[in-house]
């Protein structure tokens, strides 16, 4: 271990001033790509996957094509050891594809493209599993399970990416339906001279009593209002 860590520090150090000037998730999620290679010098290629709420992965980042196709090529047959990470067990390490008696639909295959060497780890994030750090060699015995604390610790700063990134879609969705609300009930007020609080217990009862959702019900009506804002020449 004594050996990565200097390599580690300098690559972790770098990639968080970078995620630290840029608010692009690609770009942050490519940067921690490049550590991982950096920090752990046996790797040949890595991917970061995602877990979907409907339950399907995606890479969303990868060093290269070959990365992709490894991730792509579990996720097709529903094994390996990316899989395994996401779903069953938090760190998962092939030293020797060639030797490895799992996953027997994935290694043919995954071998026959070079394949050696293989770590899986899961990325969570206060309890919440949200994909997996995929660790590719192509020589035998370089992911060793010695490595997996190092790996574990740059799988936590992708988790920190992917979680912050996470936190901003649901703010800008409640930021979205808070503006589209405000909105309808600014409609409500003109139409029908209601204070604020009226027409937006206006809004609410429309929700409850026609089992629409409020955003829903906001949207439509400021929808509805824009529609007829625009003269009857220029709608499609």
């Amino acid at each position: 271990m004594a050996p990565d860590r200097p390599d580690l520090f300098e690559a972790l150090a770098d990639a968080t001033r970078r995620i630290g000037s840029s608010a692009d998730l690609q770009s942050n999620l490519d940067t921690l790509i490049n550590a991982v290679r950096q920090a752990l010098p046996g790797v040949d290629h890595a991917g970061i996957s995602v877990s979907r709420a409907d339950g399907t992965i995606e890479t969303l980042a990868g060093s290269d094509p070959l990365a992709f196709t490894l991730d792509r090529l579990q996720y097709a047959l529903g094994e390996g050891p990316c899989i395994t990470a996401i779903q069953d067990s938090p760190v998962i390490t092939i030293e020797d594809a060639t030797t490895e008696t799992r996953w027997p639909r994935y290694l043919p295959p995954a071998i026959a493209l070079g394949l050696r060497s293989q770590m899986g780890l899961r990325i969570f994030l206060d309890g919440k599993t949200l994909g997996g750090l995929n660790l590719y060699a192509t020589k035998p015995g370089t992911l060793r399970p010695e490595l997996e604390a190092t790996a574990q610790l740059l799988a936590a700063h992708v988790a920190l990416v992917l979680g912050k990134a996470r936190h901003e879609d649901d703010l800008m969705s409640a930021l979205d339906t808070r503006t589209v609300i405000g909105q309808a009930t600014g409609l409500v007020m003109e139409r029908y001279k209601l204070t604020d609080d009226r027409a937006f217990q206006y809004l609410t009862h429309v929700s409850q009593h026609s089992n629409i959702k409020l955003r829903r019900v906001a949207a439509e009506m400021v929808q509805q209002a824009n529609d007829e804002s625009v003269p009857t020449a220029l709608q499609a």
